[in-house]
């Protein structure tokens, strides 16, 4: 523990460090005054809002698992499940790739499909943060395991393409997406073609079934927000009395990101080096009326930023009635807690780990196994 001599240095530090820094708050409050004038109340609306979601490795809390299998799951806030697979970092992509499509090369799953329209053979092609087969197979060794997130990532960005390029809507409808609408796993400009597509989708979707379609992306924590969040508190961008939002500047995206690509959207099309990364327009939003309610960053799909108001009114209903997260999307959650594996769920994928690795040893050393559900530490007990 600090003596009270070591506190007294520590505050004497802190307090030294913080008044030589005092330019940098004050230059952060400079940059987003002008936006207390952008601010807008949105104004409550009523539509159907869905929103896939991909399960996150953390629910995934397994004791015994050698192979460091990542249960992959994708489902909507209806709890209807899009994707399901179990890979894991050994897993031959060749394979894997191959088993996207059927014997004649027609699409059999939700990714297949994105990576037909995309021009992907396999899976290294959809995205240069998988490795090829032959790697795997030569050099496993030297292969980094996290690519199994970026594959349970990409079947995300699956479902969220084959749900508005292929599927028919009822009703005008908002899709969610856990995260913001930027990407940079997609190899080359695969995530323009993506963005287009969707973009082409939904102006089909509007003029055909006279349905509207919006997609969104909204993230609890961005980089954006982290720079910002004091400075908007301070000069009270969103004032208390009513739900606001206010659109954020690419000039303030670029200053918080380390790599400026990650801010250059749709609007710098023909100008320079292409948006391959960003399919969306930045918000601050606070569905609360209280300055104390969180603020949260959402991406709305670049081609319907102008209609952010009416968006966010959709998104509003769903965001008060949220639970457990205050006023934070309902459909999310729904979405989270259909897509978590976890109770009697984890237990049986438990047991056929097991399963699968005792049919894996002779007899003889079966019971070994066994009884290893029950040493201290690797089992039941």
């Amino acid at each position: 523990m600090f003596d009270a001599e070591m506190i007294n240095q520590v505050r004497a530090t802190i307090r030294q460090r913080t008044e030589e820094d005092r330019a940098l708050l004050d230059s952060l409050r400079e940059e987003v005054r002008p936006l207390r004038s952008e601010a807008k109340v949105i104004m409550p609306r009523t539509m159907t809002a869905v929103s896939p979601v991909a399960s996150d490795g953390g629910n995934n809390r397994l004791f015994f698992d050698p192979f460091m299998i990542q249960f992959v799951r994708v489902v909507d806030s209806y709890g209807k499940e899009f994707c399901i697979d179990a890979i894991s970092p050994t897993t031959d992509t060749d394979v894997l790739s191959r088993r996207q499509f059927d014997g004649n090369g027609n699409p059999k799953t939700i990714l297949g499909l994105m990576m037909r329209d995309l021009g992907a053979k396999t899976l290294a092609e959809l995205s240069p943060m998988i490795p090829t087969g032959e790697k795997v197979r030569t050099e496993p060794d030297a292969v980094s395991p996290s690519w199994v997130l970026v594959y349970r990532d990409l079947c995300e960005w699956a479902v969220l393409y084959e749900r508005i390029c292929y599927q028919t809507f009822a009703t005008d409808t908002l899709i969610v997406r856990d995260g913001l609408l930027r990407s940079k796993i997609f190899a080359k400009d695969k995530f323009i073609f993506w963005r287009k597509k969707i973009e082409a989708a939904i102006e089909r979707i509007k003029w055909t079934d006279k349905r509207r379609v919006y997609l969104v992306g909204i993230a609890k924590r961005s980089k954006v927000l982290t720079r910002y969040s004091l400075s908007l508190a301070l000069e009270e961008v969103l004032p208390a009395g009513n739900p606001y939002y206010v659109r954020v500047p690419r000039n303030l995206e670029t200053k918080a990101y380390i790599w400026p690509e990650y801010a250059r959207g749709a609007e710098t099309e023909g100008g320079g080096e292409a948006p391959k990364f960003v399919a969306g327009d930045m918000f601050f939003v606070r569905f609360g009326s209280r300055v104390s309610d969180p603020v949260w960053t959402v991406d709305v799909l670049s081609t319907q930023s102008n209609q952010a108001g009416e968006i966010f009114g959709y998104l509003l209903a769903d965001a008060v009635n949220g639970f457990p997260v205050p006023l934070y999307p309902r459909c999310l959650q729904a979405a989270h807690e259909y897509a978590q594996v976890s109770g009697f769920d984890l237990d049986i994928l438990q047991d056929e780990i097991f399963s699968a690795v005792k049919g894996l040893l002779p007899p003889d050393e079966r019971e070994i196994l066994e009884l290893y559900r029950f040493y201290p530490g690797g089992g039941a007990g």
